[in-house]
């Protein structure tokens, strides 16, 4: 990156900013604590699903092909075509007529073209709000010297939504402060419901999309956040959440077939949200990117299609022919005419690639050299040049003439002249022609333009992560360097980038590094987990706001220009302060009339001067400018120039030997003179010996030096700029964190079936009740097989041989209950009543579900509420009973999800209680608190077990230290699984935070904060696999 000087003063304390999109506002969504306010109206006005029209439908009956295909093949779409009243009117006007191009047909999308796509569009659910500056302001605070020199820091959470206290129940209905975006779950329902419910159809500027390459499990999802090694074929390294396996089989339920239909519907959506000028960068391996190029082609059109950019792999595969060492992004447009492109420019090294013929320099008293292969040789103030084609291809009446220059006329080759007889004047007087052979050539400065644009092979760059600053912590993480050329390429600062395949978070980590907003989206809680860490750790450098006092005397420097006097808005829309290469071209010559005015007022003082000058040296012939030798003699001809060459190398070389001697015999023949080797002149020309015409010289040569640099100049300052966007100017007393950012949901956590009558589903829980539609949150045959199970295997609790085994066990016809059963407690104990809620076969079980179902149970006179599910949201935990009714919460066993191949894991315990974080506050009755955790109860899925009391499972702990019970706000953060996110932070905060505070980071106990005025604190726990518990403690 460019950088500003450092300030020459002693060191200083850095200061901790984050970047603020002040002019970009988000829709106001629910929080899951605000769930149940909520789903009162989503009750009263559910939102119907959205319909995505197809780009080829057909009637219902009607195929494309005879049989559906057993692999997908390319169909010609002009066999059958129906001419609409347009195409006859253009046949008609033109004689022709534009057909359909080929496309992509595979099995079932026949069938899927009958109807339009139908997505369900859930309401979104804010779990955390995190400031990550906040935590860094924290620790800045917690360090001794700062805590007696630094006044109490502002709480950076007070305004975060800036909105009304009414307006915070009243969900999306008002705009609020822009945050950034993490959010869980299916990525085409998330997106249906961005562009519904947010209105950010054609809002989206770019979408960066990494889907699965191929079919094998390594290639879709890791399994926890300790290990990136996921072994293809490895039963335990196949994911344990429930919406990642339901993702995979969605995927590749019918191979390649399924692929295709996952890719073009999410490709649908994404082209929903994409604005007039945005973009779409589709990353994919050498497997897939010829059927991905073709569903491209479908939704945005072949005519969109910008580029195919190859990168290198980290790793070479294909060992029975050539290593495929590449992977392809494919860019499309949404509407290429209108497409919005930053290009990136690449500054190059004369005599190097893109540079090449750049071999011949122009020193500052226009004299001419060769370039010296040792750059330390270079003379002081010299210029790169090169020839460069004068003529175009094509030709007009104003580029077709005649052009005499030097006493020779020349006339184009082919084609015409590259500018009017005008501009082929002024770039005569600005010295820019050159005479190479038979033609007329533009004589082209290394200076004129010291970059080029950046094509679509990236050999430079790798899609490997080697960055030990921001090291790999997802299996199938893409570096960033990659994704960075494609964000800055499609987008501004402070535009939107969308990644519906968030993974690591790399989209979203490069896009806060570059001042865009973000949303990023994952059905992995792993994942999200990854990315979140990073996000929150993460340091990038303070790159000078173009909309800045800073910025401005920056920008101001660099063009030469008084700075604005405006007033500044730190406005990050306008930019960051770039550095800048000129692009000096033949046409901005062409129309500088300056270079008319400077040229006369020369001509001026030069001509007299060369009179005077071909007076003196008495010469028959006068000299005209361009003859005037640069030395004040007579020049040797042609054949004796290139002798006095040759000896002069000879010389250089001490290698005198008979040919040279033979040379310099020659020579002297020819000029009737006696040269030995130490007195040939190191020069070919014969010097003058009269005063007054080496005075006229010298004066002549001084004008035209001065005239030359006077017109150079000129051209500079009306030369364009060409802004290398990738190379922002920073500065370097400032270190920059991540602005805000919210972790969302969707939620209920559960997927919806996508036929049009089920989609719309009222689940909903208002003061203790809901509808009976909600009485089966799974699907009858989902219901019946765990029914069976935990009649066979019953429920294993937290002590070893502690089991609930059920005497018997029926259906129930509630509305959350599911199953009723009875068992004995203890040996010998009293016979219990058990109620049996089924969670979704595919979710996650929440509060408010809970709450119905444990309502439901006491109604009916329960003993204990048991509660199956895959995965329980953080809020759950808080629920341990209700009245006297007992909650268990029992995790199933990701078991049941998988086909007979994958089942046979040998992990036995297919219900297993979950309980609660193990969380102790430290309270010695001052006005400051601690909270430890001692431990969190860990489903093991490679033995079924629950493992308990031990920190070694937990990847993070947060806390909300004044928790309001309508957000939950990261105000401390701990991280107990990763190496040291922080690290680079560490860094470059040396000073101004102590290794003391640092450790912090990395502990099972807390930072002491101040009891809460309304005396209500949160922790929520995280292991390693991304469950989430949360619990809440009055202080």
């Amino acid at each position: 990156m460019a950088r500003s000087p450092r300030p020459s003063s002693g060191k200083s304390s850095k200061q901790v900013d984050a970047l603020k999109h002040n002019e970009a506002t988000r829709r106001n969504i629910p929080t899951a604590e605000m769930e149940s306010f909520f789903r009162r109206e989503e009750d009263a006005a559910p939102m119907p699903p959205k319909h995505y029209p197809r780009a080829r439908p057909l009637a219902e009956g009607e195929t494309r092909t005879p049989e559906e295909p057993r692999q997908p093949e390319l169909i010609w779409n002009g066999a059958k075509i129906t001419i609409t009243d347009e195409q006859m009117k253009e046949l008609a006007e033109t004689g022709t007529l534009t057909l359909s191009d080929a496309q992509l047909v595979w099995r079932g999308k026949d069938r899927q073209d009958w109807t339009d796509l139908v997505v369900n569009v859930p309401p979104l659910y804010i779990q955390e709000k995190i400031h990550p500056k906040a935590i860094i302001d924290d620790l800045k605070r917690r360090t001794a010297e700062m805590r007696e020199a630094q006044a109490e820091m502002a709480d950076l959470f007070a305004d975060f939504n800036g909105i009304t206290p009414e307006q915070r129940a009243e969900f999306y209905q008002h705009d609020l402060h822009w945050s950034n975006r993490m959010i869980l779950g299916d990525s085409l329902q998330v997106m249906a419901s961005l562009s519904e419910r947010e209105n950010l159809k054609d809002k989206v500027q770019c979408i960066y999309f990494d889907p699965p390459y191929g079919i094998k499990f390594n290639s879709n999802w890791q399994v926890s956040t300790r290990s990136t090694k996921v072994e293809d074929g490895k039963r335990n390294d196949i994911s344990l959440e429930p919406e990642q396996v339901k993702a995979f089989r969605d995927t590749w339920k019918d191979g390649i077939h399924s692929y295709l239909t996952y890719l073009r519907d999410r490709l649908i959506a994404m082209h929903d949200l994409l604005t007039e000028s945005g973009s779409i960068f589709v990353q994919i391996g050498d497997e897939n990117v010829h059927r991905v190029r073709a569903v491209l082609d479908e939704v945005f059109g072949a005519e969109n299609f910008s580029s195919l950019i190859s990168y290198k792999t980290s790793v070479g595969l294909g060992s029975s022919g050539l290593d495929n060492t590449a992977n392809f992004i494919v860019w499309y447009f949404k509407n290429k005419s209108a497409g919005k492109i930053r290009s990136i420019l690449r500054k190059t090294i004369p005599g190097e690639e893109g540079a090449s013929r750049y071999k011949t320099l122009r020193l500052p008293d226009l004299t001419e050299i060769r370039a010296p292969n040792d750059d330390s040789a270079m003379p002081e103030g010299a210029k790169y040049f090169r020839d460069q084609g004068m003529t175009s291809r094509s030709a007009s009446k104003t580029t077709l003439f005649e052009y005499e220059y030097q006493g020779t006329a020349y006339r184009p080759n082919s084609g015409g002249w590259r500018t009017s007889l005008r501009g082929m004047e002024r770039a005569r007087k600005a010295d820019r022609l050159l005479q190479t052979g038979k033609t007329l050539s533009y004589r082209k400065y290394y200076d004129d333009f010291s970059a080029i644009a950046l094509d679509n092979v990236w050999s430079d760059v790798s899609g490997g992560v080697t960055s030990r600053a921001d090291p790999k912590v997802y299996v199938v993480q893409t570096g960033t360097k990659v994704i960075e050329r494609c964000i800055i390429m499609a987008t501004d600062p402070g535009d939107l980038v969308l990644d519906p395949t968030c993974g690591s978070g790399s989209t979203a980590y490069v896009s806060e590094q570059w001042g865009r907003r973000w949303i990023t989206i994952d059905t992995s809680r792993v994942a999200l987990a990854l990315a979140r860490t990073r996000l929150m750790s993460a340091r990038y450098p303070w790159y000078l706001l173009a909309d800045s006092r800073e910025g401005r005397t920056k920008e101001a420097e660099l063009s030469q220009r008084a700075p604005a006097d405006a007033p500044v808005h730190n406005d990050l829309r306008q930019g960051f302060v770039y550095d800048r290469v000129p692009h000096l071209t033949l046409k901005s010559i062409a129309n500088n009339s300056l270079i008319d005015d400077i040229w006369e007022k020369w001509q001026a003082v030069l001509e007299p001067l060369r009179e005077d000058l071909n007076q003196t040296l008495g010469r028959n012939q006068p000299w005209e400018e361009w003859e005037i030798p640069r030395e004040a003699g007579d020049p040797w001809d042609g054949e004796a120039a290139k002798m006095h060459a040759k000896l002069r190398a000879a010389i250089a070389k001490d290698d005198i030997g008979k040919k040279s001697n033979n040379l310099l015999a020659k020579l002297n023949a020819k000029f009737g003179r006696n040269y030995t080797f130490q007195t040939l002149p190191d020069r070919p020309i014969d010097p003058w010996v009269n005063d007054e015409a080496i005075r006229l010289h010298n004066q002549w040569w001084e004008a035209r030096i001065a005239r030359q640099k006077e017109i150079d100049a000129s051209i500079a300052a009306r030369a364009e700029v060409e802004y290398l966007y990738d190379k922002p100017y920073s500065d370097p007393a400032r270190v920059r964190v991540a602005g805000p950012f919210t972790v969302e949901s969707l939620s209920p956590h559960r997927v919806l079936p996508a036929s049009e009558e089920e989609l719309i589903d009222d689940i909903a829980a208002a003061e203790g009740r809901r509808s009976p539609a909600d009485a089966d949150l799974a699907g009858q045959d989902f219901s019946a097989i765990v029914i069976d199970y935990l009649k066979a295997e019953g429920v294993k609790q937290q002590d070893k041989g502690d089991r609930i085994s059920f005497e018997s066990l029926t259906p129930w016809p509630g509305n959350f209950i599911g199953a009723s059963g009875t068992f004995v407690e203890g040996e010998n104990g009293p016979e219990r009543r058990a109620a049996i809620l089924i969670g979704p076969e595919y979710g996650t079980v929440g509060r408010q579900d809970l709450v119905a179902a444990a309502r439901e149970a006491v109604d009916n006179r329960f003993d204990v509420l048991i509660a199956c599910a895959f995965n329980f949201d953080a809020h759950s935990s808080e629920l341990g009973s209700l009245g006297s009714l007992k909650i268990l919460k029992a995790r199933i066993n990701p078991d049941m999800h998988m086909s007979d191949e994958l089942k046979n894991t040998g992990r036995g315990n297919m219900f297993v209680v979950f309980g609660e974080p193990d969380v102790e506050i430290l309270d010695d009755g001052g006005p400051e608190i601690r909270v430890k955790v001692n431990g969190i109860d860990v489903f093991d899925p490679n033995t079924g077990d629950i493992r308990s009391h031990d920190t070694a499972g937990i990847a993070a702990w947060f806390i909300d230290t004044d928790y309001n019970e309508e957000s939950f706000f990261v105000r401390h953060a701990y991280f107990l699984g990763a190496n040291d996110p922080y690290e680079s932070l560490k860094t470059a905060l040396q000073a101004e935070i102590d290794e003391e505070a640092w450790a912090t980071l990395y502990s099972d106990t807390s930072r002491p904060f101040e009891r809460p005025e309304n005396r209500r604190i949160a922790v929520k726990v995280i292991n390693h696999f991304g469950d989430e518990v949360m619990k809440v403690f009055g202080v």
